[in-house]
């Protein structure tokens, strides 16, 4: 069991949930755009946006993964969601790092700079080979953050749980470190 840490970049902190975010975290689902990009039911509510982060604290508890509040450290202001995602799901291809932020803060590199953050966390606090994002083949914007952390498109795949539409699975490989004998061609 783990609770969830909390990281900082250079202009972001990456926290847990609190009670206090419910209605922050209602108003990013409630955006046309967000609902858009994620298949986000018309019916979602903001119950359901508690209910939904409070999944992600438990992923925490249980896994040692799961996403974390984005906030700006100059404002404090609640901007987002990111970090890692495995759950419990057939077909499911990995340890996932993903991302979904307010439109308001899209185009600000905040998406690669959290996401970042999840890479390099999870490759350090997890004994895996690769990190996976699964992400829709109409969001170009987040497949553009994927590509600037590296990921590559491996395959597009339907998911039993989303039988509407394939979705690209995106992989990272560990990046390769000083003491592994093939960084160096030996």
């Amino acid at each position: 069991m783990s609770e969830c840490p909390t990281l900082e970049t250079d202009r972001l902190r990456l926290r847990p949930f609190v009670d206090d975010d419910v209605e922050a975290y209602f108003a990013l689902y409630d955006t046309p755009e967000v609902r858009r990009s994620l298949h986000v039911a018309d019916s979602f509510s903001r119950d359901d946006a508690w209910t939904h982060f409070a999944l992600w604290r438990g992923q925490w508890a249980l896994r040692g993964t799961g996403q974390w509040a984005l906030e700006r450290r100059d404002t404090g202001a609640f901007i987002g969601r990111a970090g890692s995602h495995l759950p419990e799901r057939a077909g499911w291809p990995g340890l996932e790092i993903g991302w979904t932020l307010h439109p308001d803060h899209w185009g600000h590199g905040y998406a690669t700079e959290a996401g970042r953050a999840a890479v390099d966390w999870c490759f350090a606090n997890h004994d895996i080979d690769q990190l996976v994002s699964v992400i829709l083949p109409e969001n170009t914007a987040s497949q553009a953050v994927a590509r600037r952390l590296g990921f590559v498109l491996s395959e597009e795949r339907t998911l039993p749980h989303f039988p509407q539409q394939p979705h690209g699975i995106w992989r990272l490989a560990r990046p390769a470190t000083s003491d592994d004998p093939s960084a160096f061609g030996q």
